[in-house]
């Protein structure tokens, strides 16, 4: 018997219910968020109901999972870019830098020791799980690095004052609040099998395998996380430090 929710009505209305709950919520929280959680639930049902359709033909091609790989990436700092400055036309071209250099050393070393088959059933979930993790240690860097150095914006002109270079000032200013950006990716680590058991574990688990080897898997997907966020937040600090990240609008600059 599979252990996997059956599609249906009875999936449709619950998903439903909990979108909405959410939304409602966040509305009457006064979050403001509350079409925004809507939309994110719907572009999450109809996504993942594409993906379901083509996944099989994917994992069967080396070209086509390339290309898929390379579209999450785009997607990816698409996302991010628009997160940090406004503009996705803006941000996109700088936020793919850091999600590329944190995302590519790791799943190269991970291929060329072996550590995970060169089959595109293996790669796409880990390289998904990495890609997501840069995306969101990106954002997370660019926004609270831009919004620290609004909100600070005497401390980084005293900086300059003193002398340091425009750089530096920046980085006095807001590496410390961009630190932040890697407490989830730590937290996780910190308690993983103590508070959750992470989706890798728990896929590889469902898929026939031990329990030591979904651990192995965990522990790399854990671990390649913080190496691959901590390379992107490092990039994206140096990105809005020296002025290549910025927020489009009046408040930029």
């Amino acid at each position: 018997m599979s252990s996997a929710p059956e599609a249906g009505p009875l999936l449709g209305l619950v998903l439903f219910a909990l979108a909405a709950a959410a939304a409602l919520l966040t509305r009457l929280g006064g979050l403001g968020l509350g079409r925004e959680v809507l939309v994110a639930a719907l572009r999450a049902v109809v996504q993942l109901t594409l993906v379901s359709l083509v996944i099989v033909a994917v994992l069967r091609n080396a070209g086509l999972t390339t290309a898929f790989v390379v579209g999450m990436i785009v997607v990816a700092a698409v996302t991010a870019g628009r997160r940090i400055t406004g503009s996705a036309r803006r941000g996109t071209g700088w936020a793919l830098l850091p999600i590329v250099a944190g995302v590519v050393p790791v799943m190269g070393l991970l291929a060329a020791t072996t550590l995970v088959p060169s089959r595109a059933v293996a790669i796409l979930p880990i390289a998904g799980i990495f890609i997501g993790g840069a995306m969101t240690a990106t954002a997370l860097t660019g926004r609270r690095a831009l919004d620290e150095l609004e909100t600070r914006r005497g401390e980084y002109e005293g900086g300059l004052a003193l002398g340091l270079m425009p750089r530096d000032a920046a980085l006095e200013v807001c590496r410390s609040a961009a630190a932040f950006a890697l407490v989830p990716v730590l937290d996780q680590t910190r308690t993983v099998g103590l508070v959750t058991l992470p989706g890798a574990f728990v896929g590889v688990l469902l898929g026939g395998a031990d329990p030591i080897e979904a651990g192995t898997t965990q522990l790399l997907v854990l671990i390649g996380l913080l190496a691959i966020e901590a390379v992107a937040v490092l990039i994206t600090l140096e990105l809005i430090a020296t002025g290549r990240l910025t927020r489009s609008g009046p408040g930029a600059g």
